[in-house]
């Protein structure tokens, strides 16, 4: 995709989505951590079901690690893999509170030091928490970007690497949301809505006369 479309294609997604957000619910930075290592594998809107009442209850580290891996898993027995990823944030809620004085810590690398946190929700937390402009590529972006042809790659770092060059700087910090978005309700996976996409005319998909 050449420069002056890449730009066509955010400024289009911009202007439908003029202030994109994450779909997790949460209440501050701790519980933006949890409920991202919640949602692998699982759907935001399941994670939030799941969340609702754990985050009445529970806000911090301390709470979490007072709360117990069995009190949690019966908060998030209906995410997938809940098991394990109770085991991993009760575990990183106690590296917090022992290495960080409670707090999601700033950094790439001391956020993939915790467990059950691995690149992509590094960048989440950093882009959605800290405001800095990462690109984390899940299947959505992974999708749009090689069935559009903005950034296509073979894997999710090549994937990521592209995005990072080619996206335009003024609209980077929203990049990772948008593609998202645009991946979640619109470019799907197995009937992209192409009908009514707005950025149609510069997409790279073959299907692009197909009907409501």
């Amino acid at each position: 995709m050449k420069p002056q479309d890449v730009r066509t294609f955010f400024a289009a997604l911009a202007a439908e989505r003029p202030d994109p957000k994450t779909e997790l619910d949460f209440v501050n930075d701790y519980t933006l951590l949890v409920a991202v290592v919640l949602s692998a594998q699982a759907t935001d809107a399941g994670v939030n079901r799941a969340t609702a009442n754990l985050f009445a209850e529970v806000q911090d580290p301390a709470a979490m690690v007072a709360l117990g891996e069995e009190g949690l898993k019966r908060h998030i027995r209906t995410i997938g893999l809940y098991n394990s990823k109770a085991k991993n944030v009760i575990a990183l809620s106690e590296i917090l509170l022992a290495e960080h004085d409670g707090l999601v810590p700033r950094t790439r690398a001391e956020l993939q030091a915790l467990p059950g946190v691995g690149r992509k929700t590094a960048n989440v937390v950093l882009n959605e928490a800290f405001g800095e402009a990462t690109l984390a590529v899940d299947t959505h972006v992974f999708r749009v970007a090689n069935r559009t042809g903005l950034a296509p790659g073979k894997t999710v770092e090549a994937v990521e690497t592209r995005l990072m060059q080619v996206v335009p700087q003024d609209y980077l910090l929203g990049a990772h949301h948008w593609l998202i978005l645009h991946g979640r309700h619109l470019c799907k996976a197995r009937k992209p809505e192409c009908y009514r996409c707005p950025v149609v005319d510069i997409c790279a998909f073959d299907a692009k006369n197909m009907e409501s």
